[in-house]
């Protein structure tokens, strides 16, 4: 991916040194969050025995389960405040800001068309655990996460390892896509789309209320192909390979894939992301079209 010599995002925070962490139990901030995060990737590969609760998937999915654990909080920022900023040297925080930046453009201009304004989300980045506006205990095991009560990414660094290491998806536009992901799910909130999903949850049976999350979850990967559609109209960013690297990143986190490395039954009615071919196959869509209207895939009828 070009990306060297390309805007840097201010809306980067970085929480390394331990600022904005602290307390909860180890699954505070996944019994008690509303977060929505690319899928629980890490937590299904370093323990199959969380899989069935499916944490990151949906606003209002455990909101029986009891109020999050304490946890001590960053200071809530406010629009218009410094985010604070990671160190110049740092090449892959530098990385990331760049296509923060990148997102915060194409997602500016499609929403300006749109005849509205787009609301630049923050991203933080935190080792181990950190607070979070709204939605518990933010927690490495999470993977990357949306927090829509905050409107802001969340992410430790030492998930790319993993993608690369574990899952067999290395490269940076897999990273990219994976922030992309995540974004999309800020779109989803502005947009009003996660609030309704929430509602029908609500009223929806487990299965039902899956079938929703996946549903949601590959809008986001087709939000995430809009954006790469846009950046490379406009700034030319793909190197050959990229798109490789995503549709391989999309292949290995979907849930069929993710349920077979646990060496386990694939089990479709418990799916809250999509399959492997379900999420390759709706990056392309956004990739291909550049569309937000070709993202429906709540009206799909084949997903």
């Amino acid at each position: 991916m070009k990306w060297e010599g390309n805007r840097e995002s201010d809306n980067v925070e970085d929480r390394r040194d331990g600022h904005g962490g602290g307390g909860g139990s180890p699954l505070g901030g996944l019994l008690g969050g509303r977060s929505i995060g690319i899928g629980t990737i890490v937590v299904a590969l370093l323990g199959g025995w969380i899989f069935g609760i499916n944490p990151l998937t949906v606003l209002g999915l455990l909101t029986g389960g009891g109020p999050a654990p304490q946890v001590q909080s960053a200071p809530p920022s406010l629009p218009g405040d410094p985010a604070r900023r990671a160190p110049a040297n740092d090449q892959q925080a530098r990385f990331i800001s760049t296509v923060l930046a990148d997102t915060e453009d194409v997602w500016k201009d499609v929403f300006a068309k749109g005849g509205s304004t787009y609301q630049e989300p923050r991203l933080v980045l935190f080792r181990g655990r950190t607070g979070t506006g709204g939605c518990g205990a933010g927690e490495a095991a999470m993977g990357p996460f949306y927090c829509p009560a905050d409107q802001k990414v969340y992410i430790d660094l030492g998930f790319y390892d993993t993608l690369t290491k574990r899952l067999g998806a290395p490269g940076d536009f897999a990273q990219a896509y994976v922030i992309a992901h995540e974004v999309g799910h800020h779109v989803q909130n502005l947009l009003g789309i996660s609030a309704k999903v929430e509602q029908m949850r609500s009223r929806a049976s487990p299965a039902q209320a899956n079938a929703l999350s996946v549903r949601l979850e590959l809008q986001a990967d087709c939000f995430a192909g809009v954006w790469a559609h846009h950046a490379q109209s406009a700034r030319q960013v793909l190197e050959q390979g990229d798109v490789e690297e995503a549709m391989n990143a999309a292949a290995k986190i979907g849930d069929d894939a993710l349920q077979r490395a646990q060496g386990g039954a694939v089990v479709p009615e418990s799916f809250t992301h999509g399959t492997s071919a379900q999420r390759q196959r709706w990056f392309g869509v956004g990739l291909q079209q550049g569309s937000v209207k070709a993202c429906d895939t709540f009206s799909a009828r084949n997903l």
